[in-house]
């Protein structure tokens, strides 16, 4: 008696059954897949940060369906590119964002298009909603970029909009100008929404020449343009749940109202994370500094680690916080995690989590406190080798 948008089981797969197992047993296992940085030893302005949550406004109830007014000015402040506090609209999450913008934009049955490889959320969050995800995978030609043309020919009578991330999630590979703008107009031409997931934003690692920092710059889009983030990246703080959702151009401004509307049935939005916010944003670069610091550190360390097996390689990783690995496909990747797990006590995810092709991806995070990253690392190419 449980609706038909639900998985049809909730076992779990292979590896995390393992990986539950060696928990229960209390086995020491290397994690190279934490991607909570409030588990990776990163050093916060802890009092600050108590304080921006303490003061008395959060004794007090005083929804507004949008948001608070000085919040999303503050907001808008940080992104810039003439953003204003009008044009956004606060959620508790950016997984809350995109189950409000799929029931603004979809009926059930409809779809959307996800250029893939990207992060497994979006199938489930666009199925609770009655929508299907249709991913169209990216194509890899020394670096990812998308299908256009495998977007036009994915696109149907009931497609509504499409989901992209910049820089995506786990390939971190940024959109480039050119095919932003063929995406632009594509949206446009065949009357869809575009969702951009920004939450990656501020961590640029290796970007190249022509990349698009923001899809703020876009300031009169042709189609309905909504630009999503929130302090569980920027601020590397995921426990204090806010994020936000901001429209760009006239056409994305227009479904503010209807937009406001569903927001006003949820009200979820605390008051304590709302006064906290742009207090949190002020101190969000100083926090971002430490955290490349690792990311860096940690890419160097598995550039070392790589150099004497060329059997191994990892992929640039333009921005964000993971690290693809490519490895000869001598066994399936969820094979492979498994061997690593049970002989090297070191996890790691398996490219088809992300839905990357074929069998020769596993997918590493770069937050991990350096020396466990490194002792992982080591394992692991001793593992692979």
């Amino acid at each position: 008696m449980v609706s038909q948008r639900l998985p049809t089981s909730l076992e779990p797969n292979a590896l995390s059954a393992e990986l539950d197992a060696c928990r229960r047993a209390g086995r020491p296992l290397l994690d190279l897949t934490l991607s909570n940085p409030t588990g990776c030893g990163f050093s916060y302005p802890e009092q600050a940060i108590l304080d921006a949550l303490a003061p008395p406004a959060v004794l007090t109830y005083d929804p507004d369906a949008r948001g608070q007014a000085g919040v999303r000015a503050a907001i808008a402040a940080y992104h810039g590119h003439g953003l204003g506090g009008a044009d956004l609209i606060l959620t508790a999450s950016t997984s809350e964002a995109y189950s409000w913008l799929f029931k603004l934009l979809c009926d059930p049955g409809d779809d959307i298009l996800v250029p893939s490889p990207s992060y497994p959320l979006f199938h489930w969050l666009a199925a609770l909603e009655g929508v299907a995800a249709r991913s169209v995978p990216a194509l890899r030609h020394e670096r990812w970029n998308l299908d256009l043309p495998g977007l036009e020919a994915a696109c149907g009578p009931r497609t509504r909009a499409v989901v992209v991330v910049n820089p995506n999630n786990p390939t971190g590979h940024f959109l480039d100008r050119g095919e932003w703008a063929a995406l632009l107009a594509f949206c446009a031409r065949r009357g869809l929404a575009l969702l951009v997931d920004e939450v990656f934003g501020d961590y640029a690692l290796e970007p190249p020449a022509g990349h698009l920092p923001t899809a703020l710059e876009s300031e009169a889009p042709d189609c309905p343009l909504f630009v999503l983030s929130g302090l569980s990246k920027i601020a590397a703080l995921p426990q204090i749940k806010l994020g936000w959702i901001a429209a760009r151009g006239a056409q994305a401004r227009a479904l503010l109202e209807p937009l406001s509307f569903i927001a006003d049935q949820y009200l979820s939005v605390s008051a304590s994370a709302q006064a906290a916010a742009p207090e949190l944003l002020r101190l969000a670069p100083a926090i971002q500094t430490g955290i490349k610091a690792r990311l860096r550190a940690n890419l160097a360390a598995l550039d070392r680690a790589l150099a004497p097996h060329p059997h191994l390689s990892r992929l640039p990783v333009e921005g964000g916080w993971s690290v693809l690995l490519r490895r000869p496909a001598l066994d399936p990747a969820e094979a492979c995690a498994l061997r690593l797990l049970r002989e090297a006590q070191v996890y790691v995810h398996p490219g088809h989590f992300f839905d990357l092709p074929g069998e020769g991806y596993l997918v590493l995070s770069l937050l991990p406190r350096a020396e466990l990253f490194q002792e992982g690392v080591q394992r692991m190419v001793a593992a692979l080798g």
